[in-house]
Protein backbone atom coordinates (compact mmCIF):
# COMPACT_ATOMS: atom_id res chain seq x y z
CA UNK A 1 0.00 0.00 0.00
CA UNK A 2 1.34 3.77 -0.90
CA UNK A 3 0.44 5.86 1.44
CA UNK A 4 0.79 8.77 -1.33
CA UNK A 5 -1.89 7.50 -3.20
CA UNK A 6 -3.92 7.74 0.36
CA UNK A 7 -5.69 11.67 1.43
CA UNK A 8 -5.68 12.19 5.23
CA UNK A 9 -9.10 11.28 5.26
CA UNK A 10 -8.43 7.95 3.89
CA UNK A 11 -5.63 7.44 6.39
CA UNK A 12 -7.65 8.58 9.21
CA UNK A 13 -10.72 6.13 8.02
CA UNK A 14 -8.46 3.36 7.58
CA UNK A 15 -6.79 3.48 11.37
CA UNK A 16 -10.49 4.12 12.77
CA UNK A 17 -11.68 0.98 11.14
CA UNK A 18 -8.57 -0.69 12.48
CA UNK A 19 -9.27 0.52 16.15
CA UNK A 20 -13.00 -0.60 15.96
CA UNK A 21 -11.93 -4.34 14.53
CA UNK A 22 -9.88 -3.99 18.06
CA UNK A 23 -12.75 -2.45 19.82
CA UNK A 24 -15.28 -5.26 18.55
CA UNK A 25 -12.98 -8.33 19.24
CA UNK A 26 -12.41 -7.74 22.57
CA UNK A 27 -15.44 -6.31 23.89
CA UNK A 28 -19.31 -7.41 24.12
CA UNK A 29 -19.86 -4.52 21.75
CA UNK A 30 -18.58 -6.78 18.66
CA UNK A 31 -21.70 -9.39 19.53
CA UNK A 32 -25.09 -9.41 19.05
CA UNK A 33 -27.12 -12.60 21.62
CA UNK A 34 -30.80 -12.84 20.52
CA UNK A 35 -32.77 -15.71 20.28
CA UNK A 36 -29.57 -18.02 21.49
CA UNK A 37 -27.34 -16.63 18.85
CA UNK A 38 -24.22 -15.08 19.00
CA UNK A 39 -23.95 -12.74 15.78
CA UNK A 40 -20.57 -11.27 15.19
CA UNK A 41 -20.09 -8.03 13.73
CA UNK A 42 -16.72 -7.72 13.17
CA UNK A 43 -16.31 -8.48 9.56
CA UNK A 44 -18.42 -5.30 9.10
CA UNK A 45 -15.49 -2.86 9.12
CA UNK A 46 -13.57 -4.96 7.05
CA UNK A 47 -15.66 -4.50 4.13
CA UNK A 48 -16.74 -1.10 4.76
CA UNK A 49 -12.66 -0.54 4.50
CA UNK A 50 -12.38 -2.83 1.03
CA UNK A 51 -15.21 -1.00 -0.70
CA UNK A 52 -14.33 2.26 -0.09
CA UNK A 53 -10.31 2.03 -0.03
CA UNK A 54 -9.78 -0.86 -1.91
CA UNK A 55 -8.61 -4.49 -1.49
CA UNK A 56 -5.13 -4.06 -0.13
CA UNK A 57 -6.69 -2.05 2.41
CA UNK A 58 -9.44 -4.84 2.93
CA UNK A 59 -6.62 -7.27 3.46
CA UNK A 60 -4.70 -5.54 6.10
CA UNK A 61 -8.09 -4.96 8.06
CA UNK A 62 -8.83 -8.57 7.22
CA UNK A 63 -5.60 -9.81 8.64
CA UNK A 64 -5.68 -7.24 11.49
CA UNK A 65 -9.49 -9.14 12.72
CA UNK A 66 -7.42 -12.59 11.58
CA UNK A 67 -4.95 -11.86 14.42
CA UNK A 68 -7.80 -10.89 17.30
CA UNK A 69 -9.27 -14.27 15.95
CA UNK A 70 -6.29 -16.08 16.83
CA UNK A 71 -5.24 -13.94 19.71
CA UNK A 72 -9.06 -15.08 21.42
CA UNK A 73 -8.03 -18.62 20.80
CA UNK A 74 -5.63 -18.22 23.80
CA UNK A 75 -8.78 -18.97 26.68
CA UNK A 76 -11.36 -16.59 25.01
CA UNK A 77 -12.68 -18.78 22.60
CA UNK A 78 -13.43 -22.01 23.29
CA UNK A 79 -13.63 -23.61 19.99
CA UNK A 80 -10.10 -21.47 19.17
CA UNK A 81 -8.72 -23.28 22.62
CA UNK A 82 -9.50 -26.76 21.35
CA UNK A 83 -7.67 -26.27 17.94
CA UNK A 84 -5.28 -24.48 19.42
CA UNK A 85 -4.55 -27.56 21.61
CA UNK A 86 -4.75 -29.87 18.01
CA UNK A 87 -2.36 -27.53 16.11
CA UNK A 88 -0.73 -24.08 16.64
CA UNK A 89 0.42 -23.29 13.47
CA UNK A 90 -2.85 -25.34 11.39
CA UNK A 91 -4.98 -22.93 14.06
CA UNK A 92 -3.11 -19.54 13.09
CA UNK A 93 -3.58 -20.13 9.06
CA UNK A 94 -7.03 -21.02 9.98
CA UNK A 95 -7.70 -18.08 12.13
CA UNK A 96 -5.94 -15.44 9.51
CA UNK A 97 -5.92 -16.84 6.32
CA UNK A 98 -9.76 -16.68 5.52
CA UNK A 99 -10.28 -13.22 7.27
CA UNK A 100 -7.10 -11.70 5.13
CA UNK A 101 -8.32 -13.12 1.64
CA UNK A 102 -12.32 -12.56 2.66
CA UNK A 103 -10.98 -8.53 2.90
CA UNK A 104 -9.08 -8.48 -0.28
CA UNK A 105 -11.42 -10.10 -2.14
CA UNK A 106 -14.03 -8.16 -1.49
CA UNK A 107 -12.40 -5.30 -2.71
CA UNK A 108 -11.94 -7.10 -5.59
CA UNK A 109 -15.54 -7.81 -6.09
CA UNK A 110 -16.69 -4.09 -5.84
CA UNK A 111 -14.09 -2.70 -8.03
CA UNK A 112 -15.26 -5.57 -10.81
CA UNK A 113 -19.09 -4.67 -9.99
CA UNK A 114 -18.32 -0.89 -10.74
CA UNK A 115 -17.37 -1.58 -13.98
CA UNK A 116 -20.27 -4.00 -14.90
CA UNK A 117 -22.49 -1.12 -16.27
CA UNK A 118 -25.64 -3.41 -14.80
CA UNK A 119 -24.39 -3.84 -11.94
CA UNK A 120 -22.55 -0.27 -10.54
CA UNK A 121 -25.74 1.15 -8.53
CA UNK A 122 -25.88 -2.10 -6.49
CA UNK A 123 -21.88 -2.60 -6.09
CA UNK A 124 -21.67 -1.50 -2.85
CA UNK A 125 -24.78 -3.70 -1.27
CA UNK A 126 -23.80 -7.04 -3.40
CA UNK A 127 -19.85 -6.37 -2.18
CA UNK A 128 -21.34 -6.10 1.68
CA UNK A 129 -23.24 -9.20 1.50
CA UNK A 130 -19.92 -10.73 -0.33
CA UNK A 131 -17.82 -10.03 2.57
CA UNK A 132 -19.93 -11.96 5.35
CA UNK A 133 -20.63 -14.69 3.11
CA UNK A 134 -16.83 -15.36 2.12
CA UNK A 135 -15.94 -15.05 5.67
CA UNK A 136 -18.24 -17.87 6.09
CA UNK A 137 -16.87 -19.87 3.68
CA UNK A 138 -13.16 -19.55 3.45
CA UNK A 139 -13.44 -20.08 7.44
CA UNK A 140 -15.27 -22.89 7.45
CA UNK A 141 -13.15 -24.70 4.08
CA UNK A 142 -9.96 -24.07 6.40
CA UNK A 143 -11.32 -25.41 9.24
CA UNK A 144 -12.40 -28.49 7.48
CA UNK A 145 -9.39 -28.92 5.00
CA UNK A 146 -7.23 -28.84 8.33
CA UNK A 147 -9.29 -30.02 11.02
CA UNK A 148 -12.07 -32.31 9.74
CA UNK A 149 -9.97 -35.60 10.53
CA UNK A 150 -8.98 -34.35 13.55
CA UNK A 151 -10.96 -36.73 16.85
CA UNK A 152 -11.93 -33.05 17.86
CA UNK A 153 -14.21 -32.10 15.08
CA UNK A 154 -15.13 -35.80 14.55
CA UNK A 155 -16.81 -35.48 18.12
CA UNK A 156 -18.83 -32.96 16.85
CA UNK A 157 -19.60 -34.49 13.43
CA UNK A 158 -20.66 -37.82 15.22
CA UNK A 159 -22.47 -35.66 17.97
CA UNK A 160 -24.57 -33.50 15.07
CA UNK A 161 -25.45 -37.23 13.48
CA UNK A 162 -23.67 -35.80 9.92
CA UNK A 163 -22.33 -38.18 7.33
CA UNK A 164 -20.23 -35.49 5.40
CA UNK A 165 -17.76 -32.71 5.77
CA UNK A 166 -20.40 -30.86 3.60
CA UNK A 167 -23.08 -31.59 6.10
CA UNK A 168 -21.11 -31.06 8.93
CA UNK A 169 -20.91 -27.10 7.47
CA UNK A 170 -24.01 -26.75 6.94
CA UNK A 171 -24.69 -27.55 10.53
CA UNK A 172 -22.29 -25.91 12.12
CA UNK A 173 -23.00 -22.39 10.98
CA UNK A 174 -26.87 -23.14 10.55
CA UNK A 175 -29.06 -20.32 10.91
CA UNK A 176 -26.31 -18.03 13.41
CA UNK A 177 -24.66 -17.69 9.47
CA UNK A 178 -27.16 -16.46 7.59
CA UNK A 179 -28.72 -14.24 10.24
CA UNK A 180 -24.64 -13.10 11.08
CA UNK A 181 -24.28 -12.71 6.90
CA UNK A 182 -27.68 -10.16 6.82
CA UNK A 183 -26.70 -8.31 9.89
CA UNK A 184 -23.07 -6.97 8.40
CA UNK A 185 -24.63 -7.16 5.21
CA UNK A 186 -27.18 -4.06 6.02
CA UNK A 187 -24.65 -2.82 8.53
CA UNK A 188 -21.71 -2.76 6.20
CA UNK A 189 -23.82 -1.39 2.80
CA UNK A 190 -25.18 1.41 5.20
CA UNK A 191 -21.72 2.51 6.30
CA UNK A 192 -19.84 2.08 3.05
CA UNK A 193 -22.48 4.55 1.29
CA UNK A 194 -21.83 7.34 4.16
CA UNK A 195 -18.38 7.19 4.18
CA UNK A 196 -18.27 6.50 -0.04
CA UNK A 197 -20.44 10.23 0.73
CA UNK A 198 -17.54 11.60 2.88
CA UNK A 199 -14.84 10.99 1.49
CA UNK A 200 -16.23 11.84 -2.34
CA UNK A 201 -14.76 8.54 -3.66
CA UNK A 202 -17.61 8.06 -6.08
Amino acid sequence: MDAKKFSTKQMVEMALLTAIIILLAFTPLGYIKTLGLEITLIVVPVTVGAVTLGPAVGAVLGGVFGITSFIQCFGMSPLGVELLAINPIFTCIVCIVPRLLMGWLTGLVYQGLKKVRAAKNVAVVLANLTGPVLNTVLFMGTLVLLFYRTEYIQGIVEARGVSNALAFVVVFVGINGVVEALACFVAGSAISKALQAALKLN
